[in-house]
């Protein structure tokens, strides 16, 4: 894409809305261009501001760099850059170890990683295929490590990327300087690039 299919907002004046974003600066030290797009129907924003606060929200033992690293394998599996890089640099900043952060595709086997950790990545790789690939298999490995709300707070993770990694790659979004910082870090070795969100 040469451009952006939709430019961010250079919205300023909507005191809620810069409010609301300030949640992004904890997760990722700026507001995504993602965001200020959607704020063209600021209900649109809104509600999804909302809906990521409520899914990264730890209730149980979901941690939040989990959370991140789950968004990772289901955007990468979905193929989008940008979320790539995103969920890798979220990941970070909530404290993910960096051996886990290197060596995530290498979850099903290394030793970064925790079996309940597998199961949740495993689930976020099945639920992200296209057909869906959740089988009764890999439902029994969830239910064994995972309680039922604990399963929804990572089913939330998996869905709510599923709606950025449309939103994100049809739209072009345009990359920021820091998330490609990131992606340069931890996924450049596995072929990352910035790809269509580099202008």
């Amino acid at each position: 894409m040469k451009r952006p299919l939709v430019l961010p907002s250079k919205e300023k004046e909507d005191k809620e809305f810069q409010n609301l974003i300030q949640f992004f600066n904890e997760t990722l030290g700026f507001c995504p261009n993602s965001v200020k797009t959607m704020y063209h129907r600021p209900s649109i924003a809104y509600a999804f501001i909302e809906l990521n606060k409520a899914v990264m929200e730890n209730k149980g033992r979901v941690t939040s760099s989990l959370k991140r690293l789950i968004g990772y394998i289901s955007s990468n599996v979905s193929g989008c850059r940008y979320c790539q890089a995103h969920t890798i640099r979220a990941a970070e900043r909530y404290g993910a170890e960096a051996e886990k952060m290197n060596n995530i595709w290498e979850f099903r086997t290394h030793s970064a990683f925790s079996e309940p950790e597998r199961v949740a990545l495993e689930f976020s790789f099945a639920s992200s295929t296209i057909p869906n690939s959740v089988d009764d298999n890999i439902a029994e490995n969830l239910r064994m490590h995972w309680n039922e709300g604990e399963i929804v707070e990572i089913l939330g993770v998996i869905a709510l990327f599923g709606y950025l990694n449309r939103w994100n790659d049809s739209m072009g979004t345009e990359l920021e300087a820091e998330a490609i910082e990131s992606g340069d870090k931890y996924l450049k070795q596995k072929d990352w690039t910035a790809g269509k969100h580099k202008y």
